[in-house]
């Protein structure tokens, strides 16, 4: 009986840690990178900013990683930086916050990543990740990403941020 009861906790243990080394087997990462561009007439308080279409390329990506979309069990945002690559002297002083959505044709739209207040004097922002469940839109064969900022000083010239995603992917292995 005292072995039983010995040997039963050290199989949970072993089953525990086995499950998250496979998780960790089958757990890749897909990288993207889009330009948003916040329009130069942009006043002070929320502005709307143009949606950026995204072809996901998703069975490519997957088959990359030797898996298919219908073995894909989770997909999170990792990482969201945003990075002002044009005019080169600007900063995200503009921006009070800022809010990235994802969506579908298929799908509501949904929070990506967001950041509020925006750090002032910064070229590049790193914002914070929904914890969303992104299956269905990186399964999709594409989606579509819609910015919400929210501005504090008026912006006279056309701005362009480059937006560096990463999304955690683990697949099923049946």
């Amino acid at each position: 009986m005292k072995k039983i009861l010995f040997v039963f906790p050290l199989a949970l243990l072993l089953l525990a840690v086995g499950c998250k080394k496979i998780d960790q087997l089958l757990t890749f990462y897909i990288e993207d990178t889009q330009n948003i561009k916040v329009a130069g007439n942009a006043v002070v308080g929320l502005i709307p900013v143009a949606p950026v279409a995204v072809t996901t390329r998703s069975e490519e990506r997957f088959k990359n990683e030797d898996t298919r979309a219908d073995l894909v069990k989770d997909v999170s945002l990792n990482k969201l930086t945003l990075t002002i690559t044009d005019p080169n002297n600007e900063n995200f002083d503009f921006l009070e916050s800022v809010t990235l959505y994802i969506s579908t044709d298929q799908n509501d739209r949904v929070a990506l990543a967001s950041l509020n207040p925006v750090p002032t004097g910064q070229k590049v922002i790193d914002l914070k990740p929904s914890g969303a469940k992104l299956d269905k839109y990186l399964k999709a064969s594409g989606y579509t990403l819609t910015t919400e900022a929210r501005v504090k000083r008026a912006v006279a010239q056309d701005i362009t941020m480059r937006a560096d995603s990463r999304f955690k992917v683990t697949a099923d292995p049946l």
